[in-house]
């Protein structure tokens, strides 16, 4: 394949794998490729990745399918030892290639471009990885690698020797440690990078690229985020959280001019012969919104819940006031949960099983307004913000759409954030329509969205 055959391939990959890659830094990068030494791969790789990746979100995804569409060039499986000594990998014993690795662990493994770790990595693979799979066929595996070498086993005998005899148990071996650990996963890494590659030289690049990279963690759908998701997701959680509280302050802001300054007014008259020509306004006084959030947690829309409550969380420090309460079938107010101090996490564990937010188990909406309004109708007011959270199936019972007209109404803004993909509102028991039509429905499936609803509220 020629390189600009490979390099429109390539970036076309990244965009079907959910980079953002523009026309502009597609040909941005191909004018680097005129500057650099194409023979030096980590050269090829930086120049691509300060051309087209723009957050570190979106690194881990682009060096998957780099090292496809632009794999290492492979040089034999002998390998030079610590002590000056070749090693041929294809036949020695697994103990001496386990002593190697350890050498090389003890090193800088987890940096890329380490050509010994490199070959180390594509030799083991050749060699543990391959695993027949019929006449002219073969498959590859991690895990018969990493089984063979074992490397989380060999952690005590690399920290007697990172130590060299330094006390045990204080600070030295807590930083030999996290960089032993973070080495051997740097080659478990590698281990699976590899196999990919010889899978795609098998079955081809773009039916591998297509499969092997997970979305940016901004394109995850809530609804299925895994636990290791959702620790990603609060580290995204708190900046929107700050855009948000602007943009509702923005929209406050200007919603309203301030009262009539008529000191300034009369002043300002005199030059005019006492006729007011221009009228003057007092400032506004700045001041933080105030926030009620009301959050479906019914099973349906758990994971969702979650982030909507890590959310919450963190507006609770952006805005004057923060009032939020989950509902299923009832509706409690969830605010004590999420005190100063208090670890999220803990905070949510301690909703579901407290929180009176359930009588049998279904969502419904209908009831669960009604019973809103009647107990808690006086935390909205001019001054607040509504952000309702669910996906609007009530499991066809009454929607109630007067009693959320009425809450609605007395709001000063009202928004409601829907995680189901806008195709399927409407079917089933869904009602999204209907109350789409009260207050302002928007998709909002992973956090790309949630941020595109933020830019929207200027």
């Amino acid at each position: 394949m020629a390189l600009l055959d490979r390099h429109v391939a390539f970036v076309d990959a990244l965009r079907r794998a959910g980079l953002p890659v523009s026309l502009a830094e597609g040909l941005d990068a191909a004018r680097a490729l005129e500057v650099i030494e194409l023979t030096d791969r980590e050269t090829l790789r930086e120049a691509y990745a300060a051309t087209l990746v723009k957050r570190p979100m979106h690194r881990p995804g682009f060096d998957a399918l780099f090292d496809l569409w632009f794999p290492p060039v492979t040089s034999g499986l002998r390998a030079a030892t610590s002590d000056g000594r070749d090693l041929d990998l294809e036949h020695a014993e697994v103990p001496r290639l386990r002593e190697r690795l350890a050498e090389l662990l003890l090193g800088d493994a987890g940096a890329v471009g380490d050509p010994a770790f490199g070959e180390f990595v594509r030799a083991m693979v050749e060699r543990f990885g391959r695993q027949p799979a019929g006449p002219g066929r073969q498959n590859w595996f991690s895990y018969s690698v990493l089984r063979a070498l074992s490397a989380g086993t060999l952690m005590a005998r690399m920290l007697n020797e990172a130590l060299l005899g330094q006390e045990r148990g204080g600070l030295a071996e807590k930083v030999a440690r996290r960089r032993l650990t973070d080495n051997i996963a740097g080659f478990e890494s590698a281990v699976a990078s590899d196999v990919r590659r010889r899978i795609a030289e098998d079955s081809g690049v773009e039916k591998i690229a297509r499969s092997a990279v997970k979305p940016p963690v901004d394109q995850i759908d809530f609804l299925r985020v895994t636990k290791a998701d959702l620790a990603a997701l609060r580290r995204e959680v708190y900046p929107l959280a700050r855009r948000l509280a602007t943009r509702l302050t923005i929209k406050q802001r200007l919603g309203r001019r301030g009262r009539l300054d008529f000191r300034r007014t009369v002043r300002a008259s005199l030059s005019t012969g006492g006729v007011p020509m221009v009228t003057h306004m007092r400032p506004r006084r700045p001041h933080k919104p105030e926030l009620v959030v009301l959050c479906d947690a019914s099973d349906s829309v758990s994971t969702f819940s979650h982030f909507t409550l890590l959310l919450t969380y963190a507006l609770r420090e952006q805005f004057t006031k923060v009032r939020a309460f989950a509902f299923v079938d009832t509706v409690d107010e969830i605010s004590r949960f999420f005190a100063p101090g208090i670890d999220v996490v803990d905070a949510i564990t301690r909703m579901t099983k407290e929180a009176d937010i359930t009588r049998f188990g279904r969502s419904d909406y209908g009831h669960s307004f009604e019973k809103f309004a009647e107990k808690y109708g006086d935390a909205i007011g001019p001054k607040t913000s509504l952000l309702i959270l669910g996906d609007a199936r009530s499991n066809y019972q009454r929607p109630e759409l007067a009693t959320l007209k009425r809450l609605a109404g007395e709001a000063r803004h009202a928004y409601w954030l829907n995680p189901e993909p806008r195709a399927q509102w409407d079917t089933g028991d869904s009602v999204a329509t209907a109350y789409g039509g009260v207050v302002a429905m928007h998709e909002c499936r992973n956090v790309a969205q949630l941020a595109a609803f933020i830019e929207e509220l200027a």
